[in-house]
């Protein structure tokens, strides 16, 4: 269900993104949330669920619409076009979609990062060398795009050397079933499913670049400036969620029959994900400089495959801002990474 736009649709963006964000925005009392299925973002589904971010909404006056948006592109189109206050989505697709599309984000929740979730995944050769020459099916301009380009790096090889094959998260599994696919780069829980298949060889996999794939909370940063209220509601509901997945088993089983498999499929989906389940663990990553480098990286790339737009002259075309400095332009800001109302949540203080 996760993770980027295709590329035709980028224009598309700048256009409804420019139509529909209004450059004022005031205190209001309703709000929504959009985010699709992934072992990271189903929280917010059992938060939903249980009534637990209508307590926090409750507690500062205000209300939270939490709705699902079953294709994960189509949530963050949905979000940069300004239906949505708030969206989940990875560090990457923040800086391609709404970013280069011109609408201010902050990251209010680093939730987790991918730590095996996302993998290149061979039917002939045992390791990553053997790509060499061999069609490899993936979402094209996707973190998986961005994952393969890491890979390649890794043993000397770039994308010159592979072809890529766009190919829909849907019809993945089934593609890798056939002849003629040999090399796919995919995330879970399809990984899983292809893993079980015969022949499937998993060369590597996201726990070889930890923390550079990360699931977040985008809020519109126009929105939460006006709006502190929202921030507070949302951080305070997700680490009591937090708090529940660590010590309750029925929290996991809820939320495996929620994303369509059950307790054991989506604990293993976690074995490969690394929460952050306690605030102060968030907040020390989004403060390691790590982060910055991070964003650099995704910036390189996005900038080489034309995901900042087509009058970006360099990868430093849009500013990314993290506590250790900022990337790119710091006057065209459009990429935040706040945790101070994690850090609230760490202080005991909302």
């Amino acid at each position: 269900m996760r993770r980027n736009l295709p590329k035709s649709l980028v224009t598309l963006l700048f256009v409804t993104a420019a139509t529909f964000v209004s450059p004022v925005t005031f205190a209001q009392e309703r709000f929504s949330l959009c985010w699709s299925i992934y072992v990271g973002w189903m929280p917010w589904e059992y938060g939903d669920a249980t009534g637990i971010i209508d307590k926090w909404a409750d507690k500062y006056g205000i209300e939270i619409d939490v709705v699902q948006i079953n294709d994960y592109v189509e949530s963050i189109n949905q979000y940069a076009a300004g239906q949505f206050d708030a969206c989940s989505m990875t560090n990457m697709d923040a800086l391609t979609i709404p970013a280069a599309g011109g609408v201010d984000s902050t990251a209010l929740i680093v939730g987790d990062f991918s730590n095996g979730n996302d993998a290149v995944i061979l039917k002939e050769g045992s390791s990553l060398s053997d790509i060499k020459g061999q069609r490899v099916n993936l979402v094209e301009l996707s973190v998986s795009h961005y994952l393969l380009a890491r890979a390649l790096e890794s043993v000397g090889l770039s994308e010159r050397d592979v072809t890529v094959v766009n190919t829909s998260d849907a019809d993945m599994v089934a593609a890798f079933s056939t002849r003629d696919v040999t090399a796919v780069t995919t995330w879970n829980p399809l990984v899983n499913e292809i893993l079980k298949m015969p022949g499937a060889t998993k060369v590597f996999d996201s726990s070889q670049i930890p923390g550079e794939i990360v699931d977040t909370l985008m809020v519109k940063t126009d929105v939460l400036e006006a709006n502190p209220e929202l921030g507070k509601a949302l951080v305070g509901a997700w680490y009591e969620i937090m708090s529940a997945m660590e010590s309750n088993p029925e929290v996991l089983a809820h939320m495996g029959e929620a994303s369509g498999t059950d307790q054991a499929g989506y604990e293993a989906q976690l074995a490969t994900t690394r929460m952050f389940y306690s605030a102060s663990e968030a907040v020390a990553f989004v403060n390691s400089p790590q982060l910055l480098t991070t964003m650099e990286y995704v910036a390189n790339f996005s900038f080489d495959h034309g995901l900042l737009g087509e009058g970006a002259p360099d990868a430093g075309f849009i500013g990314i801002e993290t506590p250790t400095g900022v990337f790119g332009n710091n006057r065209n800001i459009r990429l935040r990474f706040d945790p101070s109302y994690m850090q609230m949540a760490a202080e005991g203080s909302l």
